[in-house]
């Protein structure tokens, strides 16, 4: 059975949604149509789209053009992506018995506890980013659990080493704990040019993106759950009701931890747990856990540049060998029996 799913070409209907977040305006969603998408097809597997974003305000709808187009295509794995509760909880039994479904829970770390335990049993595997969320699915239940990862879109091209432009880069969505990190930074005599929503700058296409990877002699990640440092929790009204409001209480591997290196750039990372089971920390990526860390590391690693470029090459060459969305495919297809 395991040779059939890696030698055959299969059928798939792969459910998600076509724009980031389901907002036009914001983009394609780049890591479902690049990442998941492209790999099952590069893989040689015949893949159906079934996208859900103009549903949202009709869901009735949404439910009965999803189980009419899954009959008509019946196809070998029914692939779902999804983050909210638009498709009904029947719905995906009602397809579990007839089809194979798997569903990519990519949150798991702040999400198990309010989504996807009402969702792990409605499913025939279940994918988690979180290992430590592993012994819950168990819990309930659900045994079909496969443990992957965020990976970088390997569809995309590497970009073409060139000189820096930026010597501290970070490329992700404004959130309060993010401007309070780098405003800390500011303090203590460090620039960083910050792109994406809620930043001047504004977002990038995926390709600039990329670019700013290689052109940046560091690039930082930095976490968008709460903090817990009293600095940034009393730093503003804002920052005060984030801290309480905020599900997201835990900070967890990202896409970019793999982007990052992949498209050829110096990684500083703030340390998440799990992270040393796919770089070699100090060899491949450089982590931090608070603020003066990181600034203790950016002066470092902008004064050695002989260090800083070897880092960079060996966390480059580690995600292109295993930290792409094909290899996290094909490793699930292997994991389904």
């Amino acid at each position: 059975m395991r040779d059939y799913y890696l030698r055959n070409e299969l059928k798939i209907l792969y459910v998600d949604l076509l724009y980031d977040y389901g907002i036009k305006s914001r983009g394609i969603n780049s890591i479902g149509q690049d990442g998941f998408k492209a790999s099952f097809e590069n893989l040689g597997h015949d893949v159906q789209t079934f996208y859900y974003d103009d549903y949202f305000n009709d869901i009735c709808l949404l439910q009965s053009d999803l189980i009419e187009k899954a009959e008509i295509l019946a196809p070998d794995i029914i692939f779902f992506s999804i983050f909210k509760d638009q498709i009904m909880q029947e719905t995906l039994l009602r397809l579990k018995e007839r089809f194979i479904t798997i569903n990519w829970f990519g949150d798991d770390q702040w999400r198990f506890d309010n989504f996807t335990n009402k969702y792990c049993n409605l499913f025939t595997y279940c994918i988690t980013t979180d290992v430590f969320s592993i012994p819950k699915y168990y819990a309930l239940g659900q045994k079909n659990v496969i443990y992957s990862q965020w990976a970088a879109i390997d569809k995309h091209s590497i970009p073409v080493s060139e000189d820096y432009v930026y010597d501290v880069s970070f490329v992700g969505g404004m959130h309060p704990h993010r401007k309070w990190f780098i405003e800390q930074l500011k303090k203590n005599g460090i620039h960083v040019e910050a792109f994406g929503h809620g930043w001047p700058n504004g977002p990038l296409e995926s390709k600039e993106m990329n670019e700013i990877f290689s052109k940046s002699k560091i690039n930082l990640n930095l976490s968008n759950s709460i903090s817990y440092d009293f600095r940034f929790i009393f730093h503003s009204i804002k920052s005060f009701i984030t801290f309480f409001r905020s599900k997201k209480d835990k900070s967890q591997i990202k896409a970019r931890n793999f982007e990052i290196p992949y498209f050829n750039g110096f990684q500083l990372t703030d340390y998440v747990p799990s992270l040393d089971e796919y770089f070699v920390i100090g060899k491949e990526v450089a982590c931090y856990t608070n603020v003066e860390e990181a600034v203790l590391q950016i002066k470092y690693f902008l004064e050695n540049d002989e260090l800083r470029e070897k880092i960079k090459k060996e966390g480059h060459l580690r995600a292109v060998s295993e930290h792409g969305y094909i290899s996290r495919i094909e490793s699930i297809l292997k994991e389904i029996q």
